[in-house]
């Protein structure tokens, strides 16, 4: 007879007092033993280790269960039924189900279960029954006891989000990393000036900044999501999970999805009104205004144009009469004849018959026309002279000083990896097309980060330029003057504009503005 060996210890087994009676080389030997008794050939022994034992993916169980039904053995043998599964369904799916069809004789030693003895059915039953209460019961002590240390503003997560580290004095306290809390920072900024998530993943991308999943990775930090060959580019779902994530505002956020179950993988979002939010519990990276002016920009729909910008309207311009918003369109000329114009999206979308009229205004005479309103709001109540403004603050040379140093010592690592890849060449060790495909993925990470450094270096001889104070004046007053009109700004100012229609007979075109204030 055939027989294979199942062994399984999960975390929440670790936990008990008896931990050497549940240790997978006790389970081992016993079973082992108990074969050998009986003159049962061992074909495999099968071992989840750090598997629950609801986890119906286990790696070994599944193999255990293919050749089974390929029929390789007869017996299945486990210490208790529990290590075999904690879950009634599976039970009773494989147990009294599967096994007995595939030939297949199921033995718990601890729990006297032998699915060839009549009459021990409603005893294996019975043991399904309670270690699946067992897990219930587990499973609603361990979600109060996040519960817990989620309305105390504790991290509870395995992995703290970019731009942070856990405190190693105190895992639910998460500290600013200051070289990823920059690149956090820079996000914000960019947004601020319109520029939109794809245009912000290119940037990252062109400086040689590698997004969270790698930066974690090169630095031998946990991380919850699989290293991907992408060569660390950021995309813009990344930009937008960090641009929307109130954690960096100094703010505790958790419990916004899940599990359905103890049984089910299956997430749920959860109602906002059901978050766990903690004010204070860690050093912000992002000001509170900056934020909300941010998620203010992202609430309001808008597109990037052709360069990757946002106009400084965008999603505030609507049709005086249907009310819907203005689409931005152009003459279809090229270069400096091109001209934009915004018109009502309900004309430009409603085909043949049309459901509203054009509304149309130039984009670039609407901008001049609201930026003149705000200079005239801006020489009512400030005066340039009566300024007395500070000089600027180098608030992120630490971080780039910190960058500079990790990228130096990865740069070294590369070269040397390099060379150990061409002896591993000549020595045979790889073969031609092996070292070819490694060869180009060292050279193209040594690539980045050559840039990178370069990058900074051009940060550092920039700052080292003097900025006396009749240079921030001047940056003042280009910034009073509005050549400009920043989105932030009109965000910020504007609740809505509205167009109406043109007058074909004079010309004129109503424009009403309504502002926050």
């Amino acid at each position: 007879m055939l027989c294979a060996i199942y062994t399984r210890l999960s975390k929440e087994d670790e936990d008990k007092q008896q931990k050497e009676s549940e240790s997978i080389q006790n389970q081992k030997s016993l079973l082992i033993h108990y074969a050998v008794e009986r003159g049962w050939d061992i074909y495999h022994i099968y071992c989840d280790e750090d598997y629950s034992g609801a986890d119906s993916l286990r790696p070994d169980f599944n193999r255990m269960i293919r050749a089974a039904q390929e029929k390789k053995f007869q017996i299945i043998l486990c210490k208790s039924q529990s290590r075999f599964t904690r879950d009634m369904e599976l039970v009773e799916k494989y147990i009294h189900g599967l096994f007995p069809l595939w030939g297949v004789r199921f033995i718990a030693v601890a729990d006297n279960a032998d699915t060839e003895i009549k009459g021990n059915k409603k005893a294996r039953q019975i043991n399904g029954l309670i270690n699946e209460w067992y897990l219930e019961d587990l499973s609603e002590n361990i979600r109060m006891v996040f519960d817990m240390k989620r309305r105390q503003g504790q991290y509870i997560g395995g992995f703290p989000i970019y731009g942070y580290r856990k405190d190693p004095d105190n895992k639910g306290h998460l500290l600013v990393d200051p070289e990823a809390a920059e690149v956090v920072r820079q996000i914000f900024r960019w947004s601020l000036e319109g520029h939109g998530k794809q245009s912000i993943a290119h940037m990252l991308n062109d400086l040689g900044v590698v997004n969270p999943t790698r930066y974690k990775a090169e630095r031998g930090w946990d991380s919850n999501h699989f290293c991907k060959q992408d060569f660390g580019l950021w995309n813009k779902n990344t930009v937008w999970r960090i641009l929307r994530n109130e954690i960096y505002t100094g703010v505790m956020v958790q419990g916004r999805t899940k599990k359905a179950s103890y049984k089910s993988k299956a997430i749920i979002v959860m109602p906002r009104d059901r978050w766990f939010r903690v004010e204070g519990t860690h050093e912000a990276i992002i000001d509170r205004e900056t934020f909300e002016t941010v998620q203010r920009n992202l609430d309001i729909r808008s597109r990037e144009d052709g360069t990757g910008m946002v106009h400084p309207l965008a999603g505030l311009v609507k049709c005086m009469d249907c009310g819907g918003t203005m689409s931005k369109t152009s003459n279809g000329k090229k270069g400096k004849a091109q001209v934009y114009y915004l018109r009502c999206k309900l004309y430009a979308d409603s085909g043949t018959k049309k459901l509203c009229t054009r509304h149309s205004i130039r984009l670039d005479r609407l901008i001049e026309l609201v930026s003149q309103r705000i200079r005239d709001y801006i020489g009512a109540y400030y005066h340039l002279e009566e300024l007395e403004l500070p000089l600027p603050k180098d608030d992120h040379r630490e971080a780039l000083l910190q960058e500079q140093k990790t990228l130096s010592a990865q740069l070294e690592k590369r070269s040397m990896a390099l060379k150990n890849l061409y002896l591993d060449k000549v020595s045979g060790v790889l073969s031609e097309g092996q070292f070819v495909e490694l060869n180009q993925d060292f050279l193209t990470e040594k690539s980045r980060l050559e840039r990178r450094l370069a990058q900074i270096d051009q940060e550092f001889s920039e700052q080292e330029q003097p900025r006396n104070q009749e240079e921030v004046m001047a940056k003042a007053r280009e910034l009073l003057e509005l050549k400009a009109l920043p989105r932030e700004l009109a965000v910020m100012l504007i609740e809505k504009i509205e167009i109406g229609e043109q007058d074909p007979e004079t010309g004129r075109q109503e424009v009403k503005i309504h502002w926050k204030f």
